[in-house]
């Protein structure tokens, strides 16, 4: 996890890298960057009409160049940066979805019983034409959908009844909109009564509606109440402009952050008092200020701080978050590096997607199950504190240069989705690369799919029938626990019998038992423990109760010694199968096991092909290595 952590942090690293390598490149060639001002004297009419309508400004008649160009200037100043986003935001033609409603419970549960958002609605009456042709509607629902406002049509001949209700008996538009400054409250339906159906009239009457529920201020003695004034909202934002009305972007911010942050209007075309303006820090006209418990912030001084709402929409989340867009960021996070495991895990291509999906899965459960209790510690009141003084350590680090840069670059490459995506590939190309080269030595490397999926399936069968018996196939701390057998004994014996593939049986270890020549006649046999001491002429059973080697009381006869030096170490001697309970004969084929107990390879080949794998004698699996354990030195006493 830590390792997928870290190329995450690498990957981030690298746009913004890659980003100022961008604006390096725009610089060498245009010779501008993004935060340079335009003057709005130099720009065409067509030009100054985008800013206008990006930023939410409207007029009426046949506006001159002049005037166009003085509410462009009166509403704030300008940057590359934005110039450039709005001619390209011009160029795209792509057509923005229009929902068309089904009924009354569609329409509430999406309009009425939305308390942050703004709709805009076409009512079509039963047996009327629409308000708004289908050219105009389109028109109207890609002005209005830059500003976060969303479109639908309702056709009476759906559910006329709800029509005869509400009193929709022509066809008409009907705008909702919230009609109280706290957060989730009621919503309050505004119908179209105008005459006139443009394009740019019904757009007038939304800004008017809108910009209704920001407070405006004329007069000097308001403004130093409310500048002051913390108790109700501790952040709020002010305009100080020239204008009639707040830029409908401005107006759809105060929709989206409603019961977050007070947004405030201040007109000062006939201001009675500027000196009230120097005494709080405002120099010039217009100005965006953020007033915080901590200070006072200019928008617009940084890079990335345009007069759009996407750019200030992005500011003033991350200066005022809530627990929904930390969640949201979070889950980013872990899905991000979630889908490293695709280019860490090395093999076949299906074993990286299984990993990838149990990875996904893994970490989105425990990325909501560590949720909850954080949203229940959020619902105390003593937390308050906590809470508020991470805000104000979050608005400190938001205010820099640096978060800034971040900001831009998050708003640069979520405008261009291709790009991200394949920067996140070849970062993770390389990653894979570098793997490869780390885990040269590794085997399962050379796995192709059909074999990585046959062993997944074996170990899947045994999973369903002997659950904790399969994972004993795979390398763990387990095996060097030695409380482990302990554990075993909490077993039934069907753990014991684990459904498993055979394939280990000829990795396990033969040899050839052979005797070694006597070297007189009065020679007596000797026993070998496991340390290798020698006992007398008694029946000796070790510490795994294998019994050693014997010597015949027969009269008359002499046993030879059994060749120890042929055996693998670590193998117990014993000169008796224990399941066919005869003695190994001169040149027979044995065989071990990992617990060091040897058998007849004939014998314990059947033993274990006919599905008990482990040991006759104790019982340990018969393809798992055994933990090191002490074994006795001293042999025991004769009864």
């Amino acid at each position: 996890m830590w390792w997928k952590l870290f190329f995450l942090l690498l990957y981030f690293f690298m746009l913004f890298i890659l980003a100022r390598f961008f604006e390096a490149i725009v610089w060498y060639e245009t010779g501008i960057f993004a935060t340079q001002l335009v003057d709005p004297v130099t720009l065409s009419f067509k030009k100054l009409k985008t800013i206008l309508e990006c930023r939410g400004l409207g007029y009426s008649g046949l506006a001159e160049k002049r005037d166009v160009r003085e509410l462009v200037e009166n509403s704030g100043e300008l940057m590359q940066g934005e110039l450039y986003s709005a001619l390209k935001n011009e160029e795209q033609t792509g057509s923005d979805s229009s929902t068309t409603f089904s009924g009354e419970m569609h329409f509430y549960e999406l309009v009425e019983d939305t308390k942050d958002g703004i709709w805009l609605v076409q009512v079509i009456a039963q047996d009327r034409n629409p308000l708004l042709s289908t050219a105009n509607w389109g028109k109207m629902v890609q002005k209005v959908s830059q500003f976060g406002i969303r479109t639908g049509t309702f056709n009476c001949s759906s559910d006329s009844r709800y029509c005869h209700k509400r009193g929709w008996m022509k066809s008409t538009l009907i705008m909702s909109v919230p009609q109280t400054y706290a957060s989730k409250g009621k919503v309050m339906l505004k119908e179209y009564n105008g005459r006139r159906i443009e394009t740019e009239h019904i757009f007038k009457w939304m800004t008017s509606h809108v910009a209704s529920r920001i407070k405006t201020i004329r007069l000097s003695e308001q403004l130093m109440d409310d500048w002051y004034q913390m108790d109700k909202q501790p952040v709020k934002m002010f305009l100080f402009a020239r204008l009639l009305q707040p830029p409908a972007f401005f107006s759809a911010l105060s929709i989206k952050f409603t019961g977050r942050i007070e947004f405030i209007f201040v007109d000062v075309r006939n201001w009675d008092n500027t000196t009230c303006l120097e005494e709080i820090g405002v120099q010039q006209t217009p100005s965006y200020i953020l007033k915080t418990p901590e200070g006072i912030y200019r928008y617009g001084n940084s890079t990335g701080e345009f007069i759009s709402l996407h750019a200030m929409d992005a500011f003033l989340r991350s200066v005022q978050p809530e627990v929904n867009d930390l969640f949201i960021l979070s889950l980013v996070m872990v899905n991000l590096m979630a889908w490293m495991d695709l280019f860490i895990t090395q093999g076949a291509t299906i074993k990286r997607f299984v990993v990838l999906i149990s990875t996904l899965g893994t970490y989105n459960s425990l990325l909501i199950i560590s949720w909850l209790p954080i949203l229940g510690f959020l619902q105390l009141p003593y937390l308050d504190s906590f809470y508020e003084y991470s805000l104000k350590l979050l608005r400190y680090a938001d205010t820099t240069t640096i978060a800034s840069w971040v900001r831009a670059d998050w708003t640069f490459y979520s405008s261009h989705p291709a790009l991200f995506l394949s920067t996140y590939l070849a970062h993770g190309l390389l990653i894979d690369y570098f793997e490869k080269k780390r885990r040269c030595s590794n085997e399962d490397q050379n796995a192709n799919n059909l074999e990585w999926l046959s062993s997944l399936w074996d170990w899947y069968t045994s999973y369903l029938v002997h659950p904790i018996a399969s994972f004993q196939n795979f390398e763990s701390d387990w095996d060097d626990d030695p409380n482990f057998l302990l554990e075993r004994l909490a077993f039934p014996d069907l753990w014991l019998h684990p459904l498993v593939p055979t394939d280990y049986i000829k990795n396990l270890p033969t040899w050839k038992f052979r005797l070694a020549q006597p070297e007189g006649p009065n020679r007596q046999t000797a026993t070998t423990n496991a340390n290798g001491d020698s006992s007398g002429e008694q029946e000796t059973v070790l510490d795994y109760g294998c019994p050693a080697a014997t010597q015949s009381e027969e009269s008359g006869g002499e046993e030879p010694d059994t060749d120890w030096s042929q055996w693998p170490c670590g193998m117990l001697h014993c000169t008796e199968c224990v399941v066919c309970l005869e003695n190994f004969e001169t040149d027979c084929l044995v065989m071990g096991l990992p617990c060091s107990h040897v058998f007849h390879q004939q014998c314990i080949v059947v033993w274990l092909a006919g599905g008990r794998h482990c040991c006759p004698v104790c019982r340990w699996p018969s393809y798992k290595k055994r933990p090191a354990r002490p074994r006795a030195t001293q042999p025991l006493e004769p009864e």
